[in-house]
């Protein structure tokens, strides 16, 4: 059949349906060279069709190209909704460990089709069944039911040493050595705020907290505690805290935490106190046993945080995530071009020239110089790896995310900061009080 339709193609040169039938057979038989020629062909002739996209995502995902095939996937399901293309974006981003975006994408599908069900998907992202009774009217279920145990650790985030040796001290030694913290009448477990700019990896340094210490994760979204109904709220966070003392060691993460313990002094109504006065009652664990809970929190503006949080055997320990350092850049570079097709690359630069850039802009800045690469093969059909000047051209069209937070972060540390809350924002930004 493929002899006959590339002697087809040489009385009709382009035409892209048969151009593409042609790929799909190279693709049948393994033959990814000869597949992406001919998507390439058809993308040049052809720029707006998304099935030959999808091919070529399909070829690059079926031959590794893991990180091509995503940003690929992810241009053509940002113009349209198709079930089969976010199928093959959910399995790109398991492979490359980006489980909150397979998550999401996994929710996109079951929106666009309720009846769609997929094995691998529940296996790798749902728990087996639910943790409460099949009765329980308040408990939304997505808002704790994709409970796992992360697969990254602390060798999968570049850089943060201090902030990974505090939650060693914190967490990981007391789980090493519970016998000697339990003779000095110390509990396993406890709190931890992390704040900072948007974008540095609170979130990746809380799951990679879980990883280090085999422990069940429960990744806990605002709005999935809120309720709009007197009383829900709390029940969803008692049963929360419940199910995480059922599964010890067992790390709770909730971001935006501000917006759950906002200070109490600037609310006029009840509700949301009542709300915060069940989160402080959870942490202490007045009616039950918190041995083995570690709660982490994040935020970007702590300053908007019920101070009675911070009391001991809460948030007693908070820490500031700061931008990366140029060491930390460079760590983050190597790890996050691992398993791209690049050439030699020359880390220090690349770290020297994305002074305050966080975790999140740096991954921003990869992803935008792989599209202009992409761009690049689709106008000459010739596939290239990255280089670092690539990546130098795509960084200065990139601005620090983190700057804008730092201008209302320093206002917070010179004059309103008790107790030296804030005293490593100063000295992050070399400001003597």
């Amino acid at each position: 059949m493929l002899d006959s339709l590339l002697e087809a193609l040489k009385f009709s040169p382009n035409n892209v349906p048969l151009k593409l039938q042609v790929a799909k057979l190279y693709l049948q038989q393994g033959d990814f060279e000869n597949c992406e020629k001919h998507l390439y062909e058809c993308i040049e002739l052809d720029n707006t069709n998304h099935d030959v996209k999808y091919e070529l995502a399909n070829c690059f995902y079926k031959q590794g190209k893991t990180s091509a095939a995503e940003v690929v996937l992810e241009e053509i399901t940002k113009k349209t909704k198709n079930i089969k293309y976010l199928e093959l974006l959910c399995y790109c981003q398991l492979n490359l460990q980006n489980t909150n975006e397979a998550l999401d994408t996994y929710q996109n599908i079951i929106a666009i089709d309720p009846s769609y069900s997929n094995e691998d998907f529940d296996h790798k992202l749902k728990l087996p069944s639910t943790p409460f009774d099949d009765d329980d009217e308040f408990i939304d279920d997505d808002a704790i039911s994709f409970m796992k145990k992360p697969n990254v650790s602390f060798k999968d985030i570049g850089g943060m040493h201090h902030v990974k040796n505090e939650i060693s001290l914190k967490i990981i030694k007391p789980l090493e050595h519970k016998d000697l913290y339990k003779a000095y009448g110390k509990k396993i477990g406890g709190g931890i705020l992390l704040y900072g700019p948007p974008g540095c990896g609170k979130t990746h340094l809380a799951r990679a907290t879980a990883g280090e210490i085999n422990a069940n994760f429960i990744n806990v979204g605002i709005t999935e505690i809120l309720d709009m109904w007197i009383g829900s709220s709390e029940r969803n966070l008692h049963e929360i805290f419940e199910t995480a003392r059922e599964n010890t060691p067992c790390v709770i993460f909730i971001d935006e935490i501000d917006a759950l313990g906002a200070n109490r002094n600037d609310m006029n109504k009840s509700a949301g106190r009542t709300v915060i006065n069940q989160f402080l009652a959870e942490l202490d664990g007045i009616d039950a046993d918190n041995d083995g809970i570690l709660v982490i929190g994040a935020t970007n503006a702590p300053w908007y945080l019920d101070p009675a949080f911070r009391r001991p055997g809460r948030f007693d320990r908070i820490i500031f995530v700061s931008p990366p350092d140029v060491e930390a850049r460079e760590e983050i570079f190597t790890i996050q071009l691992k398993d791209k097709p690049i050439e030699t690359i020359d880390y220090a630069s690349l770290a020297k020239s994305t002074k305050e850039f966080s975790g999140a802009d740096i991954k921003a800045t990869i992803d935008v110089a792989i599209e202009k690469k992409l761009e690049d093969a689709f106008k000459d059909g010739i596939p290239r790896p990255l280089s670092t000047k690539d990546i130098l051209n795509a960084a200065k069209k990139m601005k620090s995310s983190t700057k804008e937070w730092f201008s209302s972060a320093k206002n917070y540390a010179l004059y309103s900061n008790d107790g030296g809350l804030y005293d490593e924002i100063l000295t992050y930004l070399n400001i003597k009080k």
